[in-house]
């Protein structure tokens, strides 16, 4: 049975893409833990990050490391955090998002009823810090 995941990717269920390649996609999580917070997902459904090919999994972090840049840029956040749980969903997920501090690690703290509208304005505010990185190729929409 595909994930919720790969549901998103398919388009059977609807998603904020920010970026879109042929082996990673990153799309906004419908519980931030602030605003921005971004998952980054690989097309293929690989449950662990442990048993993920290491070309890909490499890949997931190169486009986490561009994400977190720009979530940097766009909500004027000191540092980026990024971690990986794999409990919420059974395939492999880079959480990325601006961090002042560590209560943003604390999963437990996510919003499941973030306004539409703000994350609407998120997902912007991000697509525009990649293009103006010069991913414009990768950034979903574009």
């Amino acid at each position: 049975m595909a994930t919720v995941f790969s549901k998103i990717i398919a388009g059977e269920i609807p998603g904020r893409f920010v970026w879109s390649d042929d082996r990673v996609v990153a799309f906004l999580t419908i519980a931030p833990v602030a605003q921005g917070h971004t998952l980054v997902v690989p097309r293929d459904e690989v449950d662990n990050w442990q048993d993920v090919d290491p070309s890909l999994f490499a890949h997931c972090s190169t486009v986490a490391q561009h994400i977190g840049k720009a979530v940097c840029s766009a909500f004027d956040a000191p540092r980026a955090g990024m971690l990986i749980a794999g409990f919420e969903v059974p395939h492999l997920h880079l959480h990325v998002f601006p961090a002042a501090d560590m209560s943003g690690f604390d999963l437990s703290l996510a919003d499941p009823q973030a306004p539409p509208e703000q994350m609407d304005v998120a997902a912007e505010r991000i697509r525009a810090a990649l293009r103006a990185q010069g991913h414009g190729a990768q950034v979903a929409g574009a």
